[in-house]
């Protein structure tokens, strides 16, 4: 296996953690107390000049082409820095990815320029509803064929960025007679389309930087050209998608455990009690050992499975292990992070309390936790 990095995946790396160390980081706060939009969407803008919105994306249509790997790297960097800027990174990258791999020619040219160069300031993916989450297949938006356009009326929830993103990937059921998941389709649908109307925001526990809405369809028409892929292939389509968001939303859980724990070891080698730094004491000491050991093995599993997919191997149940592991050592990180800080771990004078609120979602969205051991456990049986 291997294990180094090439020039360009250093270098996507170095520059992505000097960008978020100067212009992410310092905005993080404010971002997380619901303000600092319009210094968002410029950073969102930066990071898309810089190559950071297609890293996964051909030249020919303005992206990056670094691969999984750098992407994975790219959005750790970013996620140490700002969760909510990191999810939107990841999002608009798969948002580029499913264009890029099942769009027409029409489509990628019409689109991918304006995610990678950030004319739009994000990408949106609509997938979940209230009673189709874990199981997408159930869904209720439905998209009628009425001669060259369809008309879709349902409501999407829980959508990042859709109140910035330019253009939403939205799956509505076009064969309700087909069997379960067989007639769905996935559609592309510009911002500003009649009938497309950006619901309430939600108000969240953590990531608040992000928005996240419900998004409503409304007799929304759209023409036949806005399918992607083939008519009731979409749900094939999605689970694709997923498996690569995957990806995404490991690194994003390690950049959040990452900063927690970089605060934590410097708060215990300065923090003194009993008449020496509280990093020399054993209990402290093994506690540091098993969440670094755990992220290194998080790390592994994120660019094992990114290795994979730029391999054009199979890298679905690679890409379930990184998200459960590092979601999971992630919720560990940061409250261990929060513990060795004390009594200041809990103030808001000091960030961990954000990390720690920032790195929960992790384990729920792009697939819980207990799907992954789900998908995990079905592809282990595959071999009995």
């Amino acid at each position: 296996m291997q294990f180094s990095l090439s020039e360009e995946e250093y270098l996507i790396q170095d520059t992505a953690r000097k960008l978020a160390e100067d212009k992410i980081a310092p905005l993080a706060e404010t971002l997380d107390r619901g303000d600092g939009r319009e210094a968002f969407l410029a950073n969102l803008k930066m990071l898309a000049e810089n190559g950071y919105m297609g890293l996964n994306v051909s030249a020919d249509h303005g992206g990056t082409e670094a691969g999984t790997v750098a992407f994975a790297l790219a959005v750790e960097e970013i996620g140490r820095a700002c969760a909510a800027t990191g999810v939107t990174v990841s999002v608009s990258n798969m948002v580029a990815e499913v264009i890029q791999a099942v769009g027409s020619n029409e489509q990628r040219e019409a689109y991918l320029p304006k995610l990678t160069d950030g004319t739009y300031s994000a990408g949106a993916f609509c997938l979940t509803e209230a009673g189709a989450g874990s199981d997408p297949s159930a869904m209720k938006t439905r998209a009628v064929l009425d001669g060259n356009h369809y008309v879709l009326n349902g409501t999407k929830l829980y959508i990042t960025s859709a109140e910035y993103a330019g253009v939403f990937v939205v799956w509505a059921v076009t064969d309700p007679d087909a069997p379960k998941g067989k007639g769905i389709t996935c559609f592309l649908v510009e911002a500003g389309t009649p009938g497309l109307v950006i619901g309430k925001a939600e108000k969240k526990m953590g990531q608040t930087g992000s928005a996240t809405n419900e998004v409503v369809f409304q007799d929304c028409r759209v023409p036949t050209s806005a399918v992607m892929g083939k008519e009731n292939d979409g749900f094939r389509i999605a689970v694709g998608e997923l498996a690569g968001g995957r990806i995404g939303i490991a690194a994003l859980a390690l950049g959040i455990a990452r900063a927690a724990m970089e605060r934590a070891k410097a708060y215990v080698a300065e923090r003194r009690q009993f008449g020496r730094a509280i990093a020399d004491m054993q209990g402290v000491q093994w506690m540091i050992a098993d969440r670094e050991t755990e992220l290194e093995a998080a790390r592994l599993l994120i660019l094992q499975a990114a290795a994979l997919k730029d391999a054009g191997k199979p890298f679905a149940r690679e890409a379930s292990m990184a998200k459960l592991f590092s979601s999971e050592a992630a919720q560990r990180a940061t409250y261990s992070a929060l513990q060795l800080h004390g009594g200041a771990g809990y103030i808001q004078d000091y960030p961990l309390e954000r990390f720690a609120r920032d790195a929960r979602i992790t384990t729920i969205y792009e697939g819980t936790s207990e799907i992954q051991r789900l998908i995990i456990a079905r592809e282990a049986m595959k071999a009995v």
